[in-house]
């Protein structure tokens, strides 16, 4: 029976899944988004929230409890100088899973994680081009330029009728 084993240890023992964590919370931090496995991406997301959380209180002790879960200070400075700021209004809910389908070699469920924040395709306040293309076979669009050359230009018209105003 499973009673109460909640926790997916993914195959690896504690400071190994310790350390494989740490690392990919430093790369996360750093490009904001990451490849990975389904499985490895939702425990990044429960071992990164605390400490993105963390980060909005910037003081000596909270940097010091972030820097001993990643052991990176460049991913420490950076995640207290740029992501706190930009989700400082945020209640929660930093990160976001987006399944990519599965690996060629093993069929692992892939996904990408990414920050939610830094997200250009997602964000709402980005002004798409409105960019209308169609397609068409190569006939219709010779009928099209055709079209075009055969009508009369707007000078034509425009002498055809003074003409017969006159």
């Amino acid at each position: 029976m499973r009673h109460n084993k909640k926790f997916n240890h993914l195959g690896r023992t504690a400071s190994h899944r310790g350390a494989m964590l740490a690392n990919m919370a430093c790369s996360l931090i750093k490009h904001k988004r990451i490849t990975t496995t389904v499985e490895k991406a939702k425990a990044l997301k429960k071992y990164v929230e605390p400490l993105i959380t963390k980060s909005k209180n910037d003081t000596t002790n909270s940097r010091r409890v972030v820097f001993s879960y990643l052991q990176d200070k460049f991913a420490v400075t950076e995640l207290f100088k740029e992501i706190s700021v930009k989700i400082a209004d945020r209640p929660g809910g930093y990160t976001r899973i987006i399944k990519t389908g599965h690996r060629l070699g093993d069929n692992a469920s892939m996904c990408f994680i990414e920050l939610v924040d830094y997200d250009e395709n997602m964000a709402k306040d980005t002004v798409k081009k409105s960019t209308r293309t169609r397609r068409r076979s190569k006939k219709a669009a010779a009928e099209v330029v055709e079209a075009v050359a055969e009508a009369p230009k707007a000078d034509e018209v425009a002498a055809d009728d003074e003409k017969k105003a006159e």
